[in-house]
């Protein structure tokens, strides 16, 4: 008698909702998917949903736009989201919604899993369990205007979407949704919009909506951007007529201005004098000393002159050839005088450090900011090559995490970078210094791995270069006053444009960081950096080098000893006593995560996205490590560190085809090799 009050009431709502409505008449349609199993007409889960569309459309109680039902039990229990846009007012979305309920069943007859996507609003339901669960976005739309200058487009957008995206983040079980505006070029706007299902919680949107806008602007090209990324879960927009109703949305979001695509002069720091202008002066005065001398030194001077100048077109002309992608490279140039004056000509006192390209000054400009200045050395080849490489690619970069450039200078045989200085110098001063050490507990470690992970992703992915960095080591890890990470030093750094792998003729890099395919075959991939990242994060959790890892008096190979540990359950082991307090399970899965990107094959490897969504969720089931790339067991097997009966961790191997012999573990030299 249940089944058939339930079945009669079915019926109702399915002659109520088919009264509704045709198709397309009052809502701006969108997008529709059907999928699932099939249904039968007189089955209990399609009286079950026609119920439960009955209830949704039929609702008054709700005013924040977000209806979350269930009707049924079992295999016929269906369950639904309907979501409007936040700044849509209630009596507007009740009518999106009641539209939504007679569209969506007339559009997908039978199936059992259906979404349909309008302009006011979203419907879902599914026999599944849809509640609390994120799913990727994968549905776009296409811009009817599009900008060529892309660039600036995708430089506007990284200003706004991170305001968006924290702000709608924030929110509560009632409204995950903002909206905002930043300048663009001229009196032009940009107008964007973010929103999720408010039954996920903080990190999954946020994870969702940086999937969305990512996927969106490496979709960009020329010809055609993206304007719309979304999904079930989360939906990001942008366009440049302001498309939604500020009046109803509260507070509003206001993005800052967006930075210049290169830093703009500050106050007093241009020449009063062009280099020509001042060379023909400087040039004049030659003459006029000389004159007084005999006519064989005013020869000999004067074609030293001539020669300086032709020398220094020379290389100012294959300079600007090789960074002609650049617009304004003019505006990032700094005049010599001004970097002399502000680092004291360059007094010692003013000395941060010396590396394999030069010297690291501390300045600080006529207006009062403070920069770290790289002054590479003379007649420096690989210096040359490492003053290109950076100009050309932190021009074209600008993340959280990666140390931004602000200028350079060209005088003479002096080459010069000026970057935003870091007043807690490199990670390795703190990692690797056992008094310094105990500052770093393990909430600023995590927050120090997942600002590295989210610039080597920004690095491989998220900006329109396809960067590999080579050289990616605690050392080139800068640290600001608030111990925020910034990756640095791109002198070694490679561009993909069009391709995902390739092989070069010569190795550069540290020791100890280096893949194994990068070592013997000279094969060049983003998984390079990923293993990288692996061993760094490995001496951040430890807080001893790769290359000198200590257990006890002994000395082993850190990653070798690392998976041998996490075989056998014992992988806190190589915890530093200075985060010994810290969460053992994150930062297990921290351990395993390093294990994972340290395999010896690329393609086990995970990406950076991958890598940054383990951090950021353990909901994310991590997947078993295979054997390191050097893994050297003969040692630790000889002193009883082999796990033994252990099966809690099945597919690590200890078979006699380890290539710890075949392969150096740290020390080893290589010909072509140039350490930093």
């Amino acid at each position: 008698m249940a089944f058939s009050w339930k079945l009669l009431l079915g019926v109702s709502a399915v002659l109520v909702l088919l009264t509704l409505p045709a198709n397309g008449q009052n809502e701006t349609y969108l997008f529709h998917r059907c999928s699932g199993a099939n249904y039968t007409r007189n089955s209990t889960y399609r009286a079950n949903l026609y119920t439960l569309l009955s209830v949704v459309s039929s609702n008054r109680n709700i005013s924040y736009g977000f209806y979350n039902f269930s009707e049924g039990q079992g295999s016929d229990r269906v369950n639904s989201i309907a979501l409007c846009r936040g700044d849509i007012q209630q009596k507007a979305c009740e009518k999106c919604v009641g539209f939504s309920t007679s569209d969506l069943p007339q559009r997908c007859p039978t199936q059992s899993q259906a979404s349909i996507w309008y302009e006011s609003c979203m419907l879902r339901y599914s026999n599944q369990m849809i509640f609390h669960s994120m799913e990727e976005p994968d549905i776009m739309s296409r811009s009817d205007r599009t900008v060529s200058d892309v660039d600036s487009l995708i430089q506007a957008l990284n200003v706004l979407f991170p305001v968006l995206r924290d702000h709608a983040a924030s929110g509560d079980y009632r409204r995950k949704f903002a909206v905002g505006e930043t300048n663009f070029t001229g009196s032009d706007k940009i107008y964007g919009l973010a929103q999720c299902t408010p039954d996920l919680n903080r990190d999954q949107c946020y994870n969702c909506l940086e999937l969305a806008f990512s996927r969106m602007t490496r979709s960009f090209t020329v010809n055609q951007q993206i304007d719309r990324y979304f999904g079930v879960s989360c939906a990001f927009r942008y366009s440049f007529d302001q498309f939604y109703n500020p009046a109803f949305v509260l507070p509003p979001v206001l993005a800052p201005n967006p930075p210049h695509y290169f830093p703009p002069y500050p106050e007093g720091r241009r020449s009063s004098q062009t280099p020509g202008e001042w060379l023909k002066s400087r040039l004049k005065i030659i003459i006029i000393i000389v004159a007084s001398t005999a006519c064989f030194v005013t020869l000999i001077l004067c074609i030293c002159i001539f020669q300086r100048r032709r020398i220094l077109k020379q290389n100012q002309q294959g300079f600007k050839k090789d960074v002609a992608g650049i617009k304004n490279i003019e505006s990032l140039r700094f005049n010599f005088r001004t970097i002399r004056a502000a680092t004291n000509k360059f007094s010692d006192e003013n000395k941060l450090g010396r590396g394999g390209f030069g010297t690291v000054y501390k300045g600080k400009l006529p207006d009062g900011q403070e920069v770290a200045i790289k002054r590479l050395g003379d007649n420096s080849g690989q210096g040359e090559t490492e003053f290109k490489n950076e100009v050309f690619l932190l021009a074209k970069l600008q993340h959280v995490n990666l140390v931004r450039l602000l200028g350079f200078c060209l005088h003479g045989h002096e080459r010069l970078l000026v970057y935003e200085f870091m007043p807690n110098a490199s990670l390795d001063h703190f990692l690797f210094d056992p008094a310094r050490r105990a500052c770093l507990d393990w909430n600023t470690r995590h927050r120090i791995i997942g600002g590295i992970a989210r610039g080597l992703l920004y690095l491989h992915e998220d900006s329109r270069l396809r960067i590999i960095h080579r050289d990616l080591k605690a050392g080139n890890i800068l640290l600001d006053e608030n111990l925020t990470p910034k990756v640095a030093d791109f002198g070694m750094a490679r561009l993909f444009e069009d391709q995902t792998r390739g092989v070069t003729s010569q190795i550069v890099g540290t020791y100890g960081y280096m893949a194994p395919e990068y070592v013997q075959h000279h094969e060049l991939s983003v998984k390079l950096d990923v293993y990288s990242f692996g061993v760094l994060l490995l001496e951040v959790v430890s807080g001893q080098r790769n290359s000198c890892f200590r257990v006890g008096d002994a000395e082993e190979d850190l990653t070798s000893f690392a998976w041998l540990s996490w075989g056998a359950g014992t992988e806190l082991e190589i915890v530093d006593p200075a985060i010994s307090d810290g969460p053992r399970n994150e930062i297990s899965r921290c351990i395993h995560i390093a294990l994972l990107c340290v395999q010896e094959n690329p393609e086990a490897r995970p990406s950076m996205a991958t890598v940054v969504l383990m951090l950021r969720s353990h909901l994310i089931r991590l997947p078993l490590p295979s054997q390191p790339a050097y893994f050297a067991d003969s040692q630790i097997q000889s002193e009883g560190r082999m796990f033994e009966g252990n099966s809690s961790k099945t597919d690590i191997s200890s078979s006699s085809d380890a290539k710890g012999a075949a392969v150096s573990v740290n020390e080893a030299s290589i010909t072509e090799l140039y350490p930093r």
